[in-house]
């Protein structure tokens, strides 16, 4: 076989072509491949550990009557409780369940001891989890009575719920709001709440915490820079980030196989600070920085899209205060959502001590503890964040 002169230069090193050069279009497409190979191989690498890590879900659906078995009882009120909210979906608890009794345990192993070192966070998820299993346990038609702190707290038990039969079915509009709750983290449409909308909010939170409101475009603003410059201080404290972005997902296949975490898509990002999350919002990457302004910008304009503002409060920093706040809060949240309000927590404010004050001032309070910022609008339905199966979290002894 005879080879022309061109083959005889690809197979050979007779007749090397001449070095090529890059057009300006060339050498930007190759930068940026080059970056976002970079930017990428952390992700790949994060996948494939998620891959290897999965565990089993629990699905957002519950049974619409009371299983007649105890165990199967057991079963769906646990299942109402693990789709509480919590702090990046960390999901901070565990059950132990005997019959007629489910005692709520904190996690301490999916605590946030760096950016909620006085662990308020923890409890309000708590709170959220165990007023999850009291709607759903009123729902079915039974009468649930809650011991705070029994034995003390011994054992890390921070309530025991047990219930008796009979009594009228109560919260069915809440219980039905369960499957429903979505966190909400993208723009609103900047439409206001009706009073009567905040009166039926506010009609949640009694006997404890408090709740103010704030509206307005004026106000608004205020707080949504308050809100920015709470973000931006701490997603640039590389020891507050380090622990948060061991919660960030790349995709939701990412969370659904670990069962936890926030996928990145639901932070409601664009551009880059969405395609390089591995590196914007990785500690020890240069680009954090990006990560940080991206975030509090996107904070920012969360608020200002926000049709009101409502501020939780206790009287006392205390874990119980905290615990009955959560409860308080979920409340809110799955009446916002049975009201077909989108609604989110934010908590930048609250977790560093130099924001608390202008929080407070912002909302003309003086002499209470701030629990919860939360922001309420109009928006479209926005996909669930996945959660560990009852199996996983939850041991159940029947004698």
């Amino acid at each position: 076989m005879e080879l022309s002169p061109r083959s005889s230069r690809i197979i050979g090193t007779l007749e090397p072509d001449p070095p090529r050069i890059l057009g300006r279009r060339e050498f930007l497409i190759v930068v940026g491949g080059a970056a976002a190979y970079t930017a990428l191989r952390p992700v790949d690498a994060w996948a494939r550990r998620a891959r290897a890590e999965a565990v089993a879900l629990q699905p957002w659906a519950l049974p619409a009557e009371a299983p007649a078995g105890g165990l199967d009882l057991a079963r769906a009120l646990v299942g109402a409780a693990v789709l509480a909210p919590s702090d990046w979906n960390t999901q901070p608890w565990r059950f132990e369940v005997d019959p007629g009794s489910i005692r709520l345990l904190a996690d301490v192993q999916r605590a946030l001891p760096t950016s909620d070192p006085d662990r308020r966070g923890l409890m309000v998820s708590l709170g959220a989890a165990l007023e999850n299993l009291v709607v759903a346990t009123r729902a079915y038609g039974f009468q649930p009575t809650v011991h705070y702190r029994p034995n003390e707290g011994a054992r890390g038990v921070v309530a025991e719920m047990t219930w008796l039969d009979g009594g009228p079915r109560r919260d069915r509009e809440l219980f039905g709001a369960l499957t429903e709750r979505r966190t909400n983290r993208r723009n609103y449409d900047g439409r206001g709440l009706l009073p009567q909308v905040r009166a039926q909010l506010s009609a949640q939170v009694a006997d404890g915490p408090r709740l103010h409101w704030l509206d307005g475009r004026d106000a608004l603003r205020e707080l949504a820079d308050l809100v920015h410059d709470a973000v931006h201080a701490q997603v640039s404290n590389r020891r507050i980030q380090a622990e948060q972005h061991d919660w960030l997902r790349t995709s939701l296949q990412a969370a659904e196989q670990r069962g936890d975490g926030v996928p990145v898509d639901a932070l409601g990002l664009s551009g880059p600070a969405n395609w390089f999350a591995g590196r914007y919002y990785d500690p020890d990457s240069w680009f954090l920085r990006f990560g940080a302004s991206s975030l509090a910008k996107r904070a920012r304009e969360g608020v200002r899209s926000a049709g009101a503002a409502a501020l939780l409060t206790t009287t006392a920093r205390d874990e119980s205060a905290w615990l009955l706040g959560g409860q308080a809060y979920e409340r809110l949240a799955l009446k916002a959502t049975q009201l077909g309000l989108a609604h989110q927590p934010i908590n930048a404010p609250l977790e560093l001590d130099r924001f608390r004050g202008p929080l407070l001032r912002r909302f003309g309070v003086t002499g209470e503890e701030p629990l919860m910022l939360v922001r309420c609008g109009h928006d479209s339905r926005v996909p669930h964040t996945p959660r560990r199966a009852v199996s996983v979290v939850a041991s159940f002894r029947n004698s």
